[in-house]
């Protein structure tokens, strides 16, 4: 039998302290440049100070949506653009990334591409229609001092877009059943025998909880109790818990379909909530126990009344084939019943990032030089989408930058301090307008191989540091030097040494001199060999 861990979690404490939205409660409309009210009374923000990249756009199809999918943002340069907002290490948020197409570029041909969170390969982004609606939302705890949302260009001419996305802080021991290092993807939210959408301010969180779409044939039961102590772990809101539904006898399971598709063995995590509709009399009982593919899974469940019984299902799989019931046990005289339930997938293991060092070299290169800072979210990670102009070790579960090439970026001004990025084993800054001395700490550097400063304006003498240097040689002939590891050497023409690309960016390791990169200094020419 499948390993189930469950619990039943009652409590009858006082009331847990509503959240401080300070804590996180953001709302961006990308592609809008205005803020205003929504009707849940949801402040939202335009976009235009948080991303430098794409193209806003109004969508054509704007038939039943609300505000916030009217407008989109669109990238179609680069192959990963993101979102930076601002976030607490540590906090656990809900992320939710919205996509509407809405035919914004009259071509009737919705676009497929990668959704990205913080490093984190999140899903792959299809649509059916055009009109149709799609919604990622996930739980977890931030790693980092900010939250990047990233698209990702996986099909030539099918450019990403981003609709909306919310940020929405969630207390530390929300969701605490499953290991903060995984993500919980969310599935479901259900509220049982609820006519409308149960959100903000309903839920403090905003959490969006459905109704339940088709007819069962279940019948809706309303709380008539004065008030609801909401103290479970969870804290689902009252509203969810102001109706239920229920089977018409004692005989008949109460069957809870799960927007489940075969998971290929992801585990999921399930959510059940549980209160009592009206104050039994002494003759009543209402008694029931989970059951997952006709095998009792619970102790006997008895919903209190003004309370709430939450009980949670983990360390487990599903497939669209599970089924999962409540059925009444043999002393109730009444049938089973439920309130609200959610349903997650758990997702992979998430990613530290890059090395945080690492990062924080890259941001003060990108503070020096303002052509760079187009660049936003993890530059390593995923590995298929770095950054365009580094390269990342990925040989551990955290990405060190071994190469930068920036050649041809038009930078100016001195070279920036690199030295923290210590695992560089490239760096290539030729055909610039750089100027002052070349910097003592290139030459200390423990893993350099390849150096290029070549046709920049560069002055003064060469560092004694690196004249020193045994992996060095000094040329004063007027040509680089080409050296394989065998140390045989030849002249080779200076055009050798890397040229600008016809885009003006920078050229990757595959363009690259595989062995010496020249680095021109007045009469000098100083290279690094392996």
């Amino acid at each position: 039998m499948t390993s189930i861990s469950l619990s039943l979690l009652f409590f009858l404490l006082a009331l847990t302290t509503p959240l401080s939205h300070s804590a996180g409660f953001v709302s961006i409309d990308c592609g809008s440049s205005k803020s205003y009210v929504d009707d849940n009374t949801i402040k939202w923000s335009g976009d235009e100070t948080l991303i430098n990249n794409g193209e806003s756009h109004v969508v054509k199809d704007t038939r039943a949506v609300s505000q916030e999918l009217t407008t989109l943002r669109a990238f179609t340069t680069r192959k990963k653009n993101c979102y930076s907002i601002e976030a607490e290490k540590g906090q656990q948020i809900l992320l939710r990334v919205t996509f509407y197409y809405g035919n914004y570029d009259g071509k009737s041909s919705p676009p497929s591409f990668e959704l990205h969170a913080d490093g984190n390969y999140w899903a792959t982004i299809n649509f059916s229609s055009d009109d149709e609606l799609v919604i990622y939302e996930a739980i977890y705890v931030i790693k980092g001092d900010y939250i990047s949302v990233c698209v990702a260009q996986i099909h030539p001419n099918q450019f990403p877009f981003i609709s909306a996305i919310q940020v929405r802080g969630l207390k530390p021991n929300m969701y605490g059943h499953v290991d903060p290092e995984y993500a919980l993807l969310v599935r479901q939210m259900v509220a049982y025998g609820s006519n409308t959408t149960v959100r903000y301010p309903d839920d403090e969180y905003d959490r969006e909880w459905s109704p339940e779409l088709i007819d069962h044939g279940y019948v809706k039961l309303t709380n008539d109790a004065p008030s609801i102590e909401v103290n479970s772990t969870d804290n689902p809101p009252e509203a969810v818990l102001r109706h239920a539904v229920t089977t018409t006898s004692t005989s008949e399971p109460l069957i809870l379909y799960t927007d489940i598709s075969s998971t290929n063995g992801v585990p999921i995590y399930i959510n059940m909530y549980f209160s009592e509709v009206t104050q039994l009399d002494s003759d009543q009982k209402r008694s029931f126990v989970f059951v997952i593919d006709n095998q009792i899974a619970s102790d006997p469940i008895i919903p209190p009344y003004g309370g709430v019984l939450q009980m949670y299902l983990t360390n487990t799989t599903a497939t669209s084939n599970t089924t999962f019931a409540l059925v009444a046990t043999k002393d109730s005289t009444l049938p089973p019943l439920i309130n609200a339930m959610e349903v997650f997938y758990v997702g992979n293991t998430l990613t530290n990032g890059t090395y945080k060092k690492d990062v924080e070299a890259l941001n003060g290169l990108q503070e020096t030089f303002s052509v760079l800072q187009d660049w936003t979210g993890d530059p390593c990670l995923p590995a298929s989408f770095t950054w365009d102009w580094v390269n990342c070790s990925n040989s551990d579960d955290t990405p060190r930058i071994t190469a930068l090439y920036l050649n041809g970026f038009g930078l100016s001004g001195s070279i920036p301090d690199l030295s923290s990025l210590d695992a560089l084993e490239i760096i290539d800054l030729h055909n610039n307008s750089l100027t002052g001395p070349i910097p003592e700490f290139l030459s200390n550097l423990p893993s350099i191989k390849e150096l290029n400063l070549a046709d920049n304006k560069l002055s003064g003498p060469v560092p004694t540091s690196l004249s020193k240097n045994s992996n060095v040689e000094l040329d004063v002939s007027g040509n680089p030097v080409l050296c394989s590891s065998s140390k045989l050497c030849s002249k080779k023409n200076k055009s050798s040494s890397g040229s600008k690309s016809s885009s003006g960016s920078a050229k990757r390791k595959s363009d690259m001199l595989p062995i010496i990169l020249g680095v021109m200094v007045s009469s000098f020419f100083v290279f690094f060999f392996n």
